[in-house]
């Protein structure tokens, strides 16, 4: 029987144990830029020999097995590097591997039941995608580089920067994209009627499901952990 109950992670675990406990803990080692040959190194003998923060692997790792963090505490503005490079291959992910996965269930399904009801499906995900990418090419070419001029302290048209962007309107601009997950899974499980393709609509579940759960944390880290620590960072320059 799979076990719903994981560990809380430590630096002495074995990380090829962790993975066999929670399958999804690869997408971590993946963001991370880590080789997925772990052999029996342990959490601590990974971070040291690839450079990574174990409090951050450490902490976005717990949130992969379901345990949530107190906040940004502990956290310093050398980290951001790292948050930013785990992120930025976050959205490799999300829009060059789950969303087209997605489309795709969902063009089968139609090939299947070409319905007004998987069609306006389609037509739901496919504005719900195009949203997400903006979000993503947001944080891309607005968000992180400003989060990198702040770090090192890049002068050029830094002041021109800061008056159009801050931490804090990164915040603002954050939507629910998690929610509308839920409103494609109410469809699909309560309203939906398929009858000619049961397979391919439990991969799309599954799918949406394995999407929102990552997008969850996604948020949490940007939300709770990399903003706080932005907006800290540009109280103690300003007072500078």
């Amino acid at each position: 029987m799979y076990k719903t109950v994981r560990t809380y992670i430590k630096p002495d675990i074995r990380i090829a144990d962790l993975v066999f406990e929670n399958p999804y803990l690869l997408l971590l080692l993946e963001h991370f830029d880590l080789d997925l040959i772990m052999h029996d190194k342990t959490v601590s003998q990974i971070c040291i020999e690839n450079g990574i923060n174990e409090k951050i692997f450490i902490s976005f790792a717990n949130l992969y097995n379901g345990f949530s963090l107190s906040g940004s505490g502990g956290f310093e503005k050398e980290h951001i590097e790292t948050i930013i490079r785990f992120l930025s291959n976050s959205h490799n992910y999300f829009k060059h591997d789950k969303y087209p996965e997605i489309q795709d269930y969902i063009k089968k399904l139609y090939e299947k039941n070409p319905t007004a009801e998987i069609k306006l499906i389609g037509k739901f995900f496919d504005d719900y995608f195009a949203e997400v990418t903006e979000h993503l090419n947001y944080e891309e070419t607005v968000a992180f580089p400003y989060f990198h001029s702040l770090l090192h302290k890049v002068s050029q048209d830094t002041k021109n920067q800061k008056n159009r962007f801050s931490g804090a309107e990164y915040l603002e601009h954050h939507t629910d994209i998690e929610s509308k997950l839920a409103d494609l899974k109410n469809l699909l499980i309560k309203h939906v009627s398929l009858k000619n393709d049961p397979v391919n609509r439990r991969k799309l579940l599954f799918s949406l499901i394995e999407l929102e759960f990552v997008l969850n944390i996604h948020s949490f880290i940007e939300e709770t952990i990399l903003i706080p620590l932005v907006i800290e960072l540009e109280k103690k320059q300003n007072l500078g």
